[in-house]
């Protein structure tokens, strides 16, 4: 699973909005919103609020894993 998707399902589960989730995490809206639509990466830093901010693992975020358990 991409990460884009990725992340779009972790939000919709939670029934969130895309402003919801970026501005817990921390970055703007529309940074956000490219993140979902897979236009646009993020920086380190803003991959590891997303997995803070979702209690995820990062390999879980970024797609490598199915276990979203954090170790």
């Amino acid at each position: 699973m991409s990460f884009s998707t990725r992340l779009k399902e972790l939000r919709n589960a939670r029934n969130l909005t895309q402003k919801e989730v970026a501005e817990s995490a921390g970055m703007a809206p529309m940074a956000y919103q490219r993140y979902e639509y897979g236009t646009r990466e993020p920086a380190f830093r803003q991959l590891i609020a997303l997995a803070d901010y979702f209690d995820v693992s990062l390999d879980y975020l970024v797609g490598r894993s199915d276990d979203p358990t954090r170790h």
